[in-house]
């Protein structure tokens, strides 16, 4: 596939979140990973953190060579990584490693209800440490006047850029981050909207994950 084309979802940070039913307390960890070895490390640092639960479930995925590996950590077969993981698939996200640790409250949850805590508390993870999508970004320089300045602002969020920065000098300099397959039609946009009087700069290309997106 053209490295442009290309784009898919990796989690845009860390993320934490606790779920507590009938006095299990479930606590959800989430990571961006690049490799086994980090999603590994990951799992052995939650473990030593947390070696008083009675469990650490997890899971990740790795797109590069489609690794898709879970632990079930002694809870019954079936009722624990497989829902992490199956979480993680569901929502096209990759790139990825998920630690669900429980604290046993003394009351058997059954299967169905080990299924729907492991699997929401990697989703309510998951929900904490947002998304963003690895493709390939342009970094932009914008400059404009001042009486350019809003229509132009508009201009960029419409065509599907993100404003970084903002520089007010004797102009107005935006600094946007946009996918580098929409760069060509917002500069001809641009040209329309100034009269030919903006243009619009590439200062940097890369393929790199973007801002977080809303879901």
């Amino acid at each position: 596939m053209d490295k442009v084309m290309e784009s898919y979802l990796v989690p845009f940070g860390p993320g934490e979140a606790e779920f507590v039913e009938k006095r299990s307390r479930f606590i959800g960890q989430v990571w961006p990973v690049d490799s086994e070895e980090e999603a590994r490390r990951r799992i052995e640092e939650t473990r030593r953190r947390h070696h008083d639960a009675r469990h650490n479930c997890w899971c990740y995925v790795l797109r590069d060579g489609n690794v898709l590996r879970y632990s079930d950590d002694g809870e019954p077969q079936g009722t624990a990584g497989q829902p992490m993981l199956n979480v993680f698939v569901k929502e096209g996200v990759t790139n990825v490693c998920c630690v669900v640790t429980r604290y046993f409250g003394g009351i058997l949850l059954g299967a169905g209800g080990l299924t729907r805590a492991y699997g929401g508390t990697a989703k309510l993870a998951l929900d904490a440490a947002g998304v963003s999508r690895m493709r390939l970004w342009s970094t932009l320089a914008v400059p404009c006047s001042y009486s350019l300045y809003e229509r132009m602002r508009l201009l960029t969020e419409q065509s599907g850029g993100v404003i970084a920065d903002t520089d007010f000098g004797t102009d107005v300099v935006l600094s946007v981050l946009m996918p580098s397959e929409l760069v060509e039609r917002f500069r001809a946009n641009v040209t329309e909207l100034s009269a030919g009087g903006v243009e619009v700069l590439v200062e940097e290309e890369a393929f790199r994950p973007g801002p977080r997106e809303n879901r």
